[in-house]
């Protein structure tokens, strides 16, 4: 196949949208920097998500601490940004995850995964245009859980975290 041209034709503030043709073949494709997410486990076992309203999906989801790459940052950097923005929690010991993308149908964002444990608790410090509330679950109870959660991303972090009890480590 050949390689494909690309018209950019829509430059927003969080996104770009293009369009990508190969050959007589042609896509709407959403430009994305790139995203994170944490699964976030405090001293204490318990696992911090975040419930915040979610314009596309008509209300408010429960999801992992997770954000946009700024340009040129690291996945890990902004995790750990991300996180201690959203929850407060902060050191620990980390490890990365897979990097997925979230869309592939019509969307270039690529998300990294991590998984933090051994977090201290501490102070959020939203930005002036986020507004969440804290929840906090057990590990022992994410099973139980998992029902409540409708975002892919948390869905496979929490899966991938329960796994690594009983199969090949998903987390290095």
């Amino acid at each position: 196949m050949s390689k494909p041209t690309r018209q950019l034709v829509y430059e927003g503030k969080a996104i770009d949208v293009s369009i990508e043709r190969w050959g007589d073949r042609a896509a709407e494709v959403v430009e994305h920097p790139g995203a994170v997410a944490v699964v976030a486990v405090d001293t204490e076992r318990a696992i911090t998500l975040v419930r915040q309203q979610r314009i596309p999906a008509g209300g408010p989801l429960l999801e992992l601490p997770a954000g946009t790459l700024e340009h040129g940052e690291e996945p890990l950097a902004a995790a750990r940004r991300e996180l201690a923005e959203e929850t407060g929690l902060s050191g620990g010991r980390w490890r990365t995850g897979p990097a997925v993308y979230t869309t592939p149908g019509f969307c270039r964002e690529l998300m990294h995964l991590f998984l933090a444990e051994d977090l201290q608790r501490g102070d959020a410090n939203p930005q002036d245009d986020e507004e969440f509330e804290l929840v906090r679950w057990p590990v022992g109870e994410i099973a139980a859980h998992l029902g409540e959660i409708e975002d892919a991303k948390t869905l496979l972090g929490l899966l991938l975290f329960l796994g690594e009890h009983d199969g090949p480590a998903a987390f290095r």
